[in-house]
């Protein structure tokens, strides 16, 4: 199909899939129980931290962390005991464990009481046209603290060759517009040009079929491609593609 025949296409993908109905089944459903901006960012990072695997697994998990922090993320965060860590003894999401999450327990704290919180962070290392960047220098910032090297993996950075599909997701649930009852429109210093789809297996399949991407691997190379593909259909909001890459892929068997 010629280029504007697969924009018209995707439009409308885009918008039979970018639809509150769709929070059933979907890990975003998380951080809706909320509404305060901290506790939404928070319980939004967390649970795209464990968001790979099977997706009802993930949703479990992250309500039970939402349990563990007492339904109040930002305020266990910033005023918990040491002893009330141990709690958190047993936790466990395939490789992401009590450890890991203790430690972004102590991180975010430190981002918030240090850095101006998660925003911040992010905001200050984004390019014109994109977050890898921002994601990197976020990465730095997140492992300030001493820290066990296993826990390093469960944040990706683009500028070592990861598509970081996880927080591009959590990125694009933060900037990209309310409207919908979706995502959120939270951060307002980071614009939705600026972001990159989510790339995982799904969405790269989908991709390929339809000419958008060509490398095999889902990788940040294969993101870039992806990106510069998607920016061409849509230039001020390329990562609203995602609910159709995703929804073809998950819902349609495309």
């Amino acid at each position: 199909m010629t280029q504007k025949e697969l924009k018209e296409f995707l439009d409308v993908k885009v918008e039979e899939y970018n639809q509150v109905q769709f929070l059933d089944s979907d890990p975003i459903q998380i951080p809706h129980t909320f509404s305060v901006k901290e506790d939404i960012e928070i319980s939004g990072f967390l649970t795209a931290t464990i968001a790979w695997g099977n997706r009802k697994s993930i949703i479990n998990n992250a309500r039970r962390m939402m349990d563990l922090l007492d339904h109040s993320p930002y305020d266990f965060i910033m005023n918990h005991r040491p002893n009330d860590l141990e709690r958190f003894d047993g936790f466990v999401h395939r490789t992401f464990n009590s450890r890991d999450l203790t430690y972004f327990i102590h991180s975010l704290r430190h981002i918030y009481q240090n850095h101006g919180g998660m925003e911040a962070v992010f905001a200050a290392n984004v390019d014109a046209n994109s977050v890898q960047n921002a994601i990197s220098g976020f990465k730095k910032v997140f492992f300030e603290l001493p820290h066990e090297q296993r826990t390093t993996k469960h944040i990706s950075d683009p500028l070592k060759g990861s598509a970081a599909k996880r927080i591009n997701m959590f990125l694009r649930w933060m900037v990209r517009d309310a409207s919908t009852g979706v995502d959120f429109g939270l951060w307002t210093q980071i614009h939705p040009k600026q972001l990159s789809c989510p790339l995982d297996v799904h969405s790269g399949n989908v991709a390929r079929k339809l000419g958008l991407l060509q490398r095999k691997q889902n990788d940040a190379k294969a993101l870039m491609e992806l990106d510069t593909a998607l920016r061409k259909l849509d230039p001020d909001d390329p990562v609203k593609y995602d609910f159709a890459l995703f929804g073809l892929g998950v819902f349609e068997k495309f």
